[in-house]
């Protein structure tokens, strides 16, 4: 007995929060639940919720709507209502369903996608989930994210519901996760609550940098651990060091950014919502036209992306999310203009960096699921007496959503002066053909970018 209960032990490798991985076979499990059952199951129990809510009548959102919380059993052998499977028994549940259809009609989404995406196809495991223990998946179209929340988190999602639902009426220009669908998968006598979102980083696009930024210096710094993986998740001390002057936006574009940032954080402090960070990923055109050249003009080697996809692989355009790329997220409207114009379908926001090259940078801000009250009180007041309060990133709500929008606004992104507005040798609206490249460089390489104010006089957070 004491034999076997030791090989169930070696038989896990060494687990971070409920994540683990089966050394016999590699594969990813979750609270003991294999990740391809896991994958299964969420599939059968969204097929089947989106399914029998089709059948239901459009109508308006009611406050009893966001409390509602819909069961249905899967047995293996199948059902009236399930079909057979060939995983464990186990009840999916569905969490105010007619306030998420309402969230999905809102963004776009038809419910044919939205199964399409979600249950038609392989949904792709990401193998750099960071250090939260949560398992995360994309569809294989791109377009959505499912991630394992917590139970405080999923339980604080809906609380925030109503004020959601008021806020992504009042205001679609927003940087908030948009969520779609929050659900629980009962298993092996665990529960394990899944939360579907957009999907900010497109695995189309390689990305050269990313940072995960809160506007703190306390310990926000990538581990060496981190920085050994393809395309490490840098912090805020990492990008004062790497990118001191920051990143150059059009006027436009950096006041609707700073816009957005600002009343988001409005509703996040009036949420007593803190520790939630800013997701960027930053694809450098310049860089990957090198790669390009360098691999006989085949982009494939260009890679950063996890599982990146080729261009004929993604769903048409016209099946899109609305609202969801970074340049409609600032906008509030999917213009058809300037930047979107492009080739750049994705949707990325357009800037340069102070050695000229052109980027395009792809954000949104994450982590909101936490509550300053409930959860963070503690951990301010032991980090407190050991490091200065005002820089450690668990602070009260008011400050942390003050500091995180100067620090977004005044050392990450930064507005080209005046002079130089509009100049298609700094930040085309539309990418220059690659020809142009070279005079583009020439151009930039002549102008004295240090002598024109480009660097702000607001010193960097310490």
């Amino acid at each position: 007995m004491r034999s076997k209960a030791h090989s169930t032990t070696q038989s896990m490798k060494k687990t971070i929060g409920h994540r683990g991985v089966e050394t016999t076979t590699g594969e990813t499990t979750y609270k003991k639940t294999t990740s391809s059952a896991l994958k299964g199951a969420i599939q059968l129990g969204i097929a089947h919720t989106v399914g029998s809510l089709s059948q239901k009548a459009e109508r308006d959102v009611l406050m009893q709507d966001f409390v509602v919380v819909e069961s249905i059993f899967f047995p293996s052998e199948g059902s009236n209502l399930t079909p057979a499977h060939h995983y464990s028994d186990f009840r999916f549940k569905t969490y105010a369903p007619i306030a998420f259809r309402y969230f999905r009609e809102l963004f776009g989404i038809r419910p044919d996608d939205y199964l399409y995406s979600l249950c038609n196809e392989k949904l792709i495991e990401l193998s750099n989930p960071g250090a939260s223990g949560s398992l995360f998946y994309v569809s294989s179209d791109d377009e959505f994210i499912i991630k394992t929340v917590q139970h405080k988190e999923a339980e604080f999602l809906q609380k925030l519901l109503p004020g959601y639902f008021m806020n992504i009426n009042q205001n679609k220009r927003t940087l908030l996760p948009k969520f779609y669908g929050l659900y629980c998968v009962q298993a092996g006598g665990k529960n394990i609550r899944i939360v579907v979102m957009n999907n900010l980083l497109p695995r189309i696009i390689p990305m050269h940098q990313k940072f995960d930024l809160k506007g703190s210096t306390y310990k926000r710094r990538a581990s060496p651990k981190e920085r050994e993986k393809a395309v490490p998740t840098y912090k805020d001390l990492d990008f004062i060091q790497d990118l001191p002057d920051g990143l150059l936006l059009e006027a436009d574009n950096y006041n609707a950014l700073c816009k957005t940032i600002q009343r988001d954080c409005l509703l996040l402090q009036s949420f007593k919502i803190m520790d939630y960070s800013l997701l960027m990923g930053i694809h450098n055109m310049d860089q990957a036209n090198r790669e390009r050249e360098r691999s006989g003009g085949n982009s494939a080697d260009s890679g950063g992306s996890e599982g990146a996809v080729t261009p004929d692989q993604r769903r048409p355009q016209a099946q899109k999310s609305l609202y969801c790329t970074a340049m409609e997220s600032i906008q509030g409207e999917a213009r058809g203009k300037g930047a979107l114009d492009s080739e750049d379908h994705t949707g990325g926001i357009p800037a340069r960096n102070t050695k000229g090259e052109r980027l395009l940078i792809y954000i949104g801000i994450i982590d909101i699921l936490q509550s300053y009250r409930f959860i963070k009180k503690l951990e301010h007041s032991w980090k407190a007496l050991v490091h200065d309060g005002d820089t450690v990133s668990v602070h009260r709500p008011g400050f942390y959503a003050e500091r995180f929008q100067q620090f977004m606004c005044n050392t990450v992104f930064k507005k080209i002066p005046r002079e130089y507005s509009g100049r298609p040798d700094l930040v085309p609206r539309t990418p220059p053909p690659v020809e142009n490249l070279a005079d583009c460089e020439a151009n930039l390489s002549t102008s004295s970018l240090g002598s024109t104010g480009l660097v702000s006089t607001s010193p960097p957070l310490q």
